[in-house]
């Protein structure tokens, strides 16, 4: 099974402010690229299931709005997951390890997850379990926040795919993740 991250950071390596924030982001003003000039429709056409940790769930339930379509996301938590009238029955709360979720999303017949949430997808890093990275870095330097990246026990490699420019400022580059070296 393959597990992908497509996720914006501030210039510094911030995904969202110390506090959870991402009044950062830029705005659907009309301003900013739209999801299609991002490449993001383009990847979750790629995607048959979205692999979020609960913090991240409870962001997105808080902003309002749903974000993945008809795809089936799998929230991992140890607590109940209350669903709310408007989030599509494809929701479903899931635990385990990194490796586990993978068998278990294998054994159900997906292909390709979308791996979203700092601290899930510096896990699944960490387990080797991520083979391609799209990093959107976004003109703003926070100072502080919650980091994309934390502690890794070995190097990971990386190959660089592409680079682009998104709208008049926005960074975009996509990497295979190749190894971890010891």
């Amino acid at each position: 099974m393959r597990a992908s991250v497509f996720i914006a950071t501030s210039l510094d390596g911030f995904i969202a402010r110390p506090d959870g924030g991402l009044d950062w982001l830029p705005g659907a003003d009309g301003s900013s690229p739209t999801p299609s000039e991002t490449g993001y429709d383009a990847f979750m056409a790629t995607v048959d299931v979205v692999v979020m940790g609960r913090g991240t769930w409870d962001k997105v339930v808080e902003m309002g709005g749903w974000f993945y379509g008809d795809k089936p996301v799998r929230v991992l938590t140890s607590r109940s997951l209350e669903l709310r009238p408007s989030v599509p029955k494809t929701v479903a709360a899931m635990s385990g390890t990194p490796a586990e979720v993978v068998a278990a999303l294998a054994r159900e017949g997906f292909r390709h997850a979308y791996v979203d949430g700092g601290k899930t997808i510096q896990a699944f890093l960490r387990a080797g379990l991520i083979q391609r990275l799209t990093l959107t870095r976004i003109p703003v330097l926070l100072g502080e926040g919650i980091p994309l990246f934390g502690n890794l026990p070995r190097d990971v490699k990386l190959k660089h795919l592409l680079t682009r420019v998104l709208g008049d400022a926005m960074v975009q580059s996509e990497y295979d993740v190749l190894a971890a070296s010891a």
